[in-house]
């Protein structure tokens, strides 16, 4: 059956496509048959009183792909597109900052249940940014803190003294991540900063040393493994963020990092999170749960020679006919 297939996503023409998974779920759409539109957030319209009730539109172009280097895409003209009616499938895709216009967009999208199938839902996106939803799953977690007055963050530090590292609450690929030496003696200009820069709280933990061999992201789809790589740090670097110059290598998965993600397949699966990356450090410590826009399956299906792409639209496709079917 072919699914039509809107994709809501940064601009075509500024993404790696050696490396970027919502590239890479295009392509294994478009080897499927699937028709695809690319469309931005910032077009999304909301009509109340449209004849037949109300109607969802974004303004997005006719796409197609291919992994060729300066001509990886094609771009049809641009149309009014009803996503409620002409569309099958909306893969929410476009990177955070999780700010209001992100959250907005979650809200109109989620008016599409029932008609169009949302991938990730957005309900359930909005309600589990990645270093908040996580904090469900403590057991996981090394020390966490979550504040803002310098205060309190001291009294944390002197629980735990030793090196911190502290990053904002919705941050994404290792940006404005900072180590805290163990005395302490730029916290107060990073609490400083932080507070002037962003208006949530920020996080901070204990320096974990295992980093050093490497931030193992974790795929589940629809909440079942399907494939893991361990990020390391580049020189000079203590985040393994591939987005910041860290590499990849091939990974398999402790018993711990197993148990960590049998805990969270059924409440992902529960959530209609198909495509979620978690990161572990040191096999035991899980610090994120991403699911936003997840990276991480092209390195994966390379070093593995899978296709978690086309897994990935497996459960998609299912969900889909498990939509039509109720």
């Amino acid at each position: 059956m072919t699914l039509r297939v809107a994709v809501q996503m940064d601009p075509l023409e500024t993404i790696n496509i050696n490396g970027d998974s919502s590239f890479h779920l295009m392509l294994a759409a478009q080897a499927r048959g699937h028709e695809l539109w690319h469309y931005d957030v910032r077009t999304l319209a909301f009509d109340t009183a449209w004849e037949g009730g109300e109607r969802i539109t974004c303004w997005a172009a006719p796409v197609t792909v291919q992994r060729v280097a300066g001509k990886h895409y094609q771009r049809g003209d641009y149309e009014l597109l009803d996503l409620g009616r002409q569309i099958d499938i909306v893969l929410m895709r476009q990177d955070p900052p999780f700010d209001l216009g992100y959250i907005t967009g979650t809200h109109i999208l989620e008016r599409l249940k029932g008609r169009t199938l949302v991938v990730n839902d957005p309900a359930s996106v909005r309600n589990a940014p990645e270093k908040v939803f996580v904090l469900d799953f403590a057991r996981f977690m090394p020390p966490t803190f979550i504040a803002r007055r310098l205060d309190d963050v001291r009294e944390f530090h002197r629980r735990y003294p030793g090196d911190l590292v502290v990053k904002p609450l919705h941050g994404n690929g290792g940006k404005a991540v900072f180590r805290v030496p163990a005395d302490g003696s730029n916290l107060g200009a990073l609490a400083e900063l932080f507070g002037q820069v962003w208006p949530e709280p920020f996080m901070v933990q204990p320096f974990l040393p295992e980093v050093r061999d490497g931030d193992k992201r974790i795929v589940l789809v629809d909440g079942e493994f399907a494939g893991a790589i361990n990020r390391k740090p580049g020189e000079g670097e203590f985040r393994s963020n591939l987005a910041v110059g860290g590499y990849a290598e091939a990974a398999t998965l402790t018993a711990r990092e197993e148990e960590i993600c049998a805990a969270l397949g059924p409440e992902l699966r529960a959530r209609g999170l198909v495509f979620v990356g978690i990161d572990v450090i040191g096999g035991k410590w899980l610090t994120e749960i991403n699911v936003t826009s997840p990276t991480g399956i092209v390195a994966i299906d390379r070093f593995n020679g899978t296709d978690t792409g086309g897994r990935i639209w497996d459960a998609i496709e299912a969900r889909h006919a498990a939509m039509l079917r109720a």
